[in-house]
């Protein structure tokens, strides 16, 4: 009997180390990162384009990556200031409005072709007959999401200037959740004209052009106005993530845009090409447009449209 006991023993020393790791007794639960998305378009294709990134974080800093995609932007700006995203992907206007809800910190900004800045358009039908701003009173319009820089706070600023009130002067006013729908409203004469985005004011790199393939349907879609240059769509981590990791989350985005392939997979989700350092006060000029255009942070957050 005992040499049985020591056998036992023996077999228990050797093997019992090998059984704790094998289930992982020994392991520290591995980190997880929770990254958001705005929804510029359809929420399923942003999540579908969204997952090579997602796995290029994972392999680069080795810990688990969670996703989310919500199904508005005022969904990403709520989920940060619950705590439940450690880095966000955001519009400008979102951001504002993060950075007045939530404890986050803007670290990089988008570029395209070397420019940090892009343009919201108006945009009608082709043969609409309307060529100036003026031309919308009583017609129908198309914003896309009311937190949309492009789609919305922008726009909101132009009519102001113009001496423009959508409210009273518009016949109807639809809110299509996405630059794609609005595109689609437009096209289909659903609308009589709308807001998008154009990355610059010759309309060859444009929401109408990123979302009809078809040669034809893009030449139907013609922008009546441009805004002003603005503050280009940026990345921000929370403000409690530990500085080291911060620096490398920093620079997988940099490197993205530095390689070819991971340019495509920044153009297949946003149509950006790379990543600048990018400040808080880059964005004063974004808080000037929710003022002249006369929207509230606080409703905007709720959900409200002016």
């Amino acid at each position: 009997m005992d040499m049985v006991r020591k056998w036992m023993w023996l077999i228990l020393w050797l093997f019992l180390p090998l059984g704790i790791l094998a289930c992982g007794g020994s392991e520290k639960p591995r980190k997880v990162l929770r990254v958001g998305f705005v929804p510029s378009e359809n929420v399923q294709q942003v999540a579908q384009n969204a997952q090579p990134i997602v796995e290029i974080l994972e392999k680069k800093l080795a810990v688990e990556v969670q996703s989310f995609v919500a199904t508005d932007y005022t969904g990403v700006v709520e989920a940060l200031r619950a705590d439940k995203l450690d880095i966000a992907f955001l519009s400008p206007a979102s951001y504002v409005l993060a950075k007045n809800e939530a404890n986050v910190k803007v670290i990089l900004k988008s570029h395209r072709k070397g420019l940090a800045h892009y343009y919201a358009a108006i945009i009608t039908h082709a043969d609409s007959g309307i060529r100036k701003l003026g031309d919308l009173r009583n017609k129908t319009f198309a914003f896309g999401d009311p937190l949309s820089t492009t789609g919305h706070v922008f726009p909101r600023k132009m009519f102001k200037e113009s001496g423009l009130d959508p409210t009273k002067d518009f016949k109807n006013i639809i809110y299509s959740g996405g630059h794609d729908a609005t595109v689609l409203a437009v096209l289909n004469r659903k609308v009589d004209a709308g807001a998008t985005f154009a990355n610059f004011t010759d309309g060859k790199d444009a929401a109408w052009i990123q979302y009809l393939k078809n040669p034809a349907e893009q030449k139907k879609i013609r922008a009546i106005a441009y805004s002003e240059p603005i503050p280009a769509d940026n990345l921000v981590i929370s403000a409690h993530m530990d500085a080291a990791l911060a620096d490398k989350i920093k620079e997988v985005f940099l490197e993205l845009g530095r390689d070819a392939g991971g340019k495509k997979m920044l153009r297949d989700l946003y149509q950006i090409d790379g990543f600048v350092a990018a400040t808080d006060q880059d964005y004063d000029s974004v808080r000037e447009a929710f003022k002249i255009a006369g929207i509230n942070l606080q409703e905007a957050l709720k959900g409200k449209r002016p």
